[in-house]
């Protein structure tokens, strides 16, 4: 969910950016100038940090959750550029073929295919076959 950060543009604005060519090549222009120049404009890099509180009673600081709004076209521009690094890393195999976290066009039943396959090949040659999953966040 996108949060209106320091430049105050809610998701209603940026879906209005979204269904704009001009406004979305303007975007595009501005994230290959952050590329090309290899520059990240300090505009973009102030933030607001709002404490959340998870329930009604102060009682405990862990009950306080504080959270950073960016500026929201910075969001914007940060995707665009991160879907970019990943489309090149992708396509120039820089990328494992095991790593599936965090791609874009694989699905957890990639991971069980995956699997799958581990599994079998074992079994074919007489192995004992085990796997150990654990998600670290």
């Amino acid at each position: 969910m996108l949060t209106p950060g320091p430049d105050k543009l809610s998701l209603r604005h940026l879906k209005f950016i979204m269904n704009d060519g001009d406004c979305i090549t303007n975007v595009i222009k501005i994230a290959n100038a952050c590329i090309d120049l290899e520059y990240w404009p300090n505009h973009f890099k102030i933030s607001f940090t709002v404490i959340i509180l998870n329930k009604l009673s102060y009682n405990s600081p862990k009950l306080f959750r504080p959270i950073v709004l960016l500026n929201t076209l910075g969001k914007l521009i940060k995707k665009v550029i991160g879907e970019r690094l990943q489309f090149h890393m992708v396509n120039n195999n820089f990328i494992h073929l095991s790593q599936l976290g965090d791609l874009k066009f694989k699905l957890t039943i990639d991971i069980g295919v995956i699997f799958m396959h581990i599994i079998q090949s074992g079994w074919t040659r007489n192995y004992s076959t085990s796997t150990l999953a654990f998600d670290i966040t």
